[in-house]
């Protein structure tokens, strides 16, 4: 009787086991695929703290991939070849980052880091993507009063055409970070960096840009998308991200944050986009 007790009880507990989620994995058994978050101009990984942590403890893996020459400080001198940086190169650092991986990710782009996840998604190289306050591709005009003030505001010479682009902190703050508390925004503005001119003038200027190096062919993103935007966002507005919303039509869910600006990441309340994010993760098909 015993030994029949024994087996029962090895049976029960190999069945627990197996009947547990695995890491990564949902509670119906299937994987969570892995998430590739791109940060903006003038930031880092950094800038996904708060994210990072938030979807690591809810079973996911999280890459944070650097964008290279974006790990110097304002108090250093600009990066060498920060200059010749376009975005092309910014786009070749995420792919290399996800290239190892086993599946296809969910890229999850902040600004800039939205137009470099909706160029890889162009390449059949994403399940599905977030867009944050994402920044415009080739062909949408993204232009506001706004925009143009937070341009003007951040500006050091109007001479130094070409030269790497530093941020002020009056710039920062009306641009991105006025929505942060105020003793905050001193912290988080001493973590910017440099940032390319040429991928600066690739964006901001991309009607200039012979080459459409921002250009998305839009029927080539056949995963599904989030667009999610700020309705106090100053940079990358309402009016155009809905823009960029209307480019794939059936594939895009929009989702507009009132309350929010354009560092919806760090912002208080932070966690209302994470916990959307969250929600829409969980109805991408197997």
């Amino acid at each position: 009787m015993k030994k029949r007790r024994s087996w029962i009880l090895y049976v029960l507990v190999f069945l627990w086991i197996f009947s547990v989620p695995a890491p990564g994995r949902s509670a119906e058994g299937s994987a969570k695929p892995p998430l590739v978050m791109i940060h903006g101009m003038f930031v880092g990984p950094w800038c996904w703290d708060r994210y990072g942590a938030y979807f690591s403890e809810r079973g996911y893996r999280v890459l944070t991939p650097l964008l290279r020459h974006h790990d110097t400080t304002l108090n250093d001198p600009p990066p060498a070849g920060l200059r010749e940086t376009g975005i092309h190169d910014y786009v070749a650092d995420v792919e290399k980052e996800i290239a190892s991986l086993p599946q296809k990710p969910v890229l999850i782009g902040h600004s800039m880091g939205g137009l470099i996840a909706q160029i890889i998604a162009a390449k059949g190289k994403a399940r599905a993507v977030v867009l944050i306050s994402p920044a415009a591709p080739w062909g949408i005009n993204a232009a506001s009063r706004t925009v143009i003030k937070s341009a003007w505001l951040n500006r050091r010479s109007l001479f130094a055409w070409g030269e790497p682009l530093r941020p002020t902190f009056e710039g920062a703050v009306y641009s991105s970070l006025h929505l942060l508390p105020p003793e905050e925004r001193r912290r988080v503005f001493a973590r910017f960096t440099y940032e390319s001119p040429r991928a600066a003038t690739q964006i901001g200027l991309w009607f200039l840009d012979p080459k459409r190096s921002t250009a998305v062919e839009a029927r080539r993103v056949s995963c599904p998308v989030l667009t999610v935007v700020g309705a106090e966002d100053r940079l990358t507005v309402p009016s155009a991200v809905r823009k960029i919303h209307e480019r794939y039509p059936g594939r895009s869910t929009y989702v507009e944050l009132p309350r929010h600006g354009h560092f919806i990441i760090a912002e208080p309340g932070w966690e209302e986009g994470a916990r959307i994010i969250e929600s829409w993760l969980k109805t991408l098909p197997p």
